[in-house]
């Protein structure tokens, strides 16, 4: 409700940020932004460098917004009104902000190279005459214009704005040595101007290797995008024309042939065919598809001929609702996530401190410090104890500064949930939020709604059991004709079920129903009576005394049984339920393996719901639940077990329940209402998704924490070995750009290591 009122009476402006490489990044953004009066809401999400901005009545405009985040050192490729409305926008400014990394990184990079090539023969052969001219008026273009221009304006945009970025510190790092290697020209003294363009240099490599790694992990939002259908082949006043796909309406007839890509969601009027729908449901093996089958968008049309009425365009289809899925997950915040966050937003000035005192401590008490020096020299070949106090002070507060850039913890969790929502949504398990993944891996109870969820929701015939002397095909025959007048539920699983067997209903005349009792009618001029047990013991029927037996223990199943009298004679009984879908027994059998205390809800009554309890394994039931108890029954449960209760619906009226419980799962062939309260979608409706599902986000929760521990412990570690000297600057930054693709290498490892196992 917040968010309507903002967008009736204020605006939402969307701006496309693609220096918003990290957490660390976003965080800076948004602190500015809160700044500004009037603003009511701030979303970010580095895997498309969107930044979302509601203001509320008189707040500040897009272009006062842009200049905030421009104030706060980031580059703004693109502001909009209309957030989300252009998928390909994101991806013009990735490729634009990769091919400037690109180009950067070859200016500074050419220069630094010739730098490299002199100093090694000027160090330990032959000075070169002029060599510190030269050096700096190689390292000048380097580290002042198009090289480093772009990361020290950041950083002058950032002190003004009162934030503290990773720029802050590589300007820290790389002019101060430029300056003072100036004074080479008057003093005779070791020259810094080679680190200062060293340091520039792999600071511009780190940012276009990371840029690269990074569009690897956002892939999937990129790929999707480039999936759907361009153009649609539609029937118009008789004839087939092209069309492009924008254009489709609701109600618009498709026309597709053997290959077609399906331009947009609707539903089979005319053909037979099988649709590869590996895109959305992640299942390699094609579905077969007839009039009146749903197909969806973007899946591909195999061998047939087709004639499909769009039913849903646009954004409302189901390849934008995925898209908007991952987008929302991908951009959201994991709560392990807000340590990080507090602990890079003092990050910065307290590296600065360190550096600062680690230069002073070097000035005052360099000779104290020395014998660390020499103890390292031993076995690193870049440690010269008998350097200038000055020079080693110089050399140990540039290396904290490089060192310490904070880039690998502010990637540590996004990079995790770009990598785990993209493998997510290619095996058709969409989950829209990071806090999910974090409380999914605590689920210690999983309830499971029975109808839709364990079985298939749609009753069949299961079981007939004739009187003696009676064949199975008369009986079936003689059922299927009475119930072949009725369009009950029941009526139809035994209408389709002897169908199913070759047996096709015969005429019926003066058919009667009782209600719920049962039906009766005339075929083949025999009067059929088909109900209860007590029904047709009230019309005298002979033969039911031998049929109690078979029929008590169809019941215990949770079967519905219906007796079939011809005559006045019993000819036996059939049996209908609602099946257990292939794949439940299995999947409750894993979740058991996982640990999970296993419920099911259901509306049922207690004997059927216990016979589908005792056929698939569930631990605990609650039978006879009405739809507003279901939050009640979440609820008791929370109470019980604490808040580590997953549910699974499919169904509208387990919206709510989907809600209460701390990870609502839909199953995706369900409502949309289910779908829209849940936290993890499955597309392709299987129970075994939600043990996939769970594993995915233990593994998506397990990287976060790895990158975590390893981008802290990396910066834990190495500024003390820094401040103590025992760490060149040029060592540093290249340590720097490596635990950033460090953390972005490991996420990507995911990849590989689910297919594997997950557990």
């Amino acid at each position: 409700m917040a968010n309507e009122t903002t967008a009736s009476t204020g605006s939402t402006t969307e701006l496309i940020v693609p220096g918003m490489g990290s957490d660390h990044c976003a965080g800076i953004i948004r602190t500015t932004l809160q700044r500004l009066d009037g603003i009511a809401e701030i979303t970010t999400n580095i895997a498309n460098h969107r930044v979302n901005v509601s203001a509320s009545a008189g707040g500040p405009d897009a272009d006062a917004l842009r200049r905030a985040v421009e104030g706060a050192g980031y580059e703004v490729a693109s502001v909009s009104q209309a957030p989300g409305s252009d998928g390909e926008a994101e991806t013009v400014a990735e490729q634009n902000y990769l091919s400037q990394a690109r180009k950067r990184l070859w200016i500074a990079g050419v220069p630094t190279t010739l730098i490299m090539l002199l100093m090694v023969p000027h160090m330990f052969w032959q000075p070169v005459p002029g060599y510190l001219a030269i050096v700096v008026l190689l390292a000048f273009p380097v580290v002042f214009l198009y090289g480093g221009a772009a990361t020290h304006r950041a950083s002058w945009r950032s002190l003004k704005n009162r934030t503290f970025n990773m720029d802050v510190l590589i300007s820290l790092g790389s002019i101060p040595p430029f300056l003072i290697g100036l004074a080479g020209f008057v003093y005779p003294m070791t020259s810094f101007v080679e680190m200062a363009a060293t340091i520039t240099t792999f600071h511009l490599l780190g940012r276009f290797l990371e840029a690269k790694a990074k569009g690897r992990a956002s892939e999937a939002i990129r790929r999707l995008l480039t999936l759907g259908a361009k153009t649609a082949r539609v029937e118009r006043d008789g004839a087939e024309i092209e069309i492009p796909v924008k254009e489709l309406q609701p109600g618009d007839v498709m026309v597709l042939r053997p290959g077609d890509k399906i331009p947009t969601d609707g539903e089979v009027i005319d053909g037979e065919s099988h649709v590869d729908e590996s895109l959305a449901t992640g299942e390699s093996v094609p579905v077969f598809k007839a009039a009146g089958d749903a197909v969806i968008g973007a899946t591909i049309n195999k061998e047939g001929r087709l004639r499909v009425r769009a039913s849903r365009v646009g954004s409302d289809t189901f390849l934008a609702q995925v898209i908007r899925l991952i987008d929302q997950a991908q951009g959201s915040r994991v709560p392990i996530q807000e340590f990080a966050d507090r602990m890079t937003g003092r990050f910065v000035p307290v590296v600065i401190l360190i550096s600062l005192a680690s230069f002073i401590a070097w000035l005052l008490f360099g000779e104290s410090l020395r014998p660390i020096l020499v103890w390292g020299s031993g076995f690193l070949p870049w440690v010269n104890p008998a350097a200038d106090t000055g020079v080693l002070a110089i050399l140990a507060a540039i290396a904290v500064l490089v060192i310490a850039c904070p880039c690998a913890l502010g990637l540590a969790t996004p990079t995790a949930l770009m990598v785990g929502s993209g493998i997510g949504a290619e095996r058709g398990i969409l989950i829209r939020s990071g806090e999910a993944i974090q409380t999914f891996k605590d689920i210690k109870v999983m309830v499971l709604d029975k109808t839709g969820t364990i079985t298939k929701g749609e009753p069949k015939m299961t079981e007939v059991v004739t009187a003696s002397g009676v064949e199975e095909a008369h009986l079936l025959l003689m059922a299927a004709s009475i119930e072949n007048a009725s369009e009950h539920p029941i009526a139809r699983a035994i209408v389709d079920g002897a169908r199913a067997q070759g047996i096709d209903p015969l005429e019926v005349t003066e058919f009667q129903s009782t209600g719920a009792r049962g039906v009766s009618g005339i075929a083949d001029n025999r009067k059929v009576l088909i109900g209860n047990y007590r029904l047709l013991d009230e019309a005298g029927v002979e033969g039911l005394a031998s049929l109690q037996t078979a029929l008590a223990e169809l019941e215990g199943k949770g079967r519905t049984a219906v007796i079939v009298a011809e005559n006045n004679q019993a000819l036996g009984i059939v049996a209908v339920a609602d099946t257990i879908k292939a794949e439940s027994v299995a999947a409750i059998k894993a979740m058991h393996e996982l640990g999970l205390h296993v419920v099911m809800v259901t509306g049922d009554n207690q004997r059927a719901a216990q016979a589908v309890a005792a056929e698939v394994g569930i631990d605990e039931v609650q039978a006879g639940v009405l739809p507003e108890g279901k939050v009640d029954a979440i609820r008791a449960l929370q109470e019980k077990y604490g808040n580590h209760v997953a549910m699974v619906g499919d169904g509208i009226n387990d919206a709510p329940a989907l809600k209460q419980a701390n990870v609502g799962i839909a199953i995706g062939a369900g409502a949309d209402v289910a779908i829209e309260a849940a936290d993890v979608t499955l597309v392709r409706g299987e129970l075994t998704g939600v043990v996939e599902a769970m594993q995915l986000s233990r593994a998506t929760f397990r990287k976060i924490v790895q990158n975590l521990l390893w981008a802290s412990g990396y910066n834990i570690i190495a500024i003390p070995i820094a401040a103590a000297g025992l760490l060149h600057p040029m060592i540093g930054v290249i340590a720097m750009t490596a635990s950033s693709l460090s953390v972005i290498g490991n996420s990507l490892l995911m990849k590989r290591s689910y297919r594997k196992n997950l557990r």
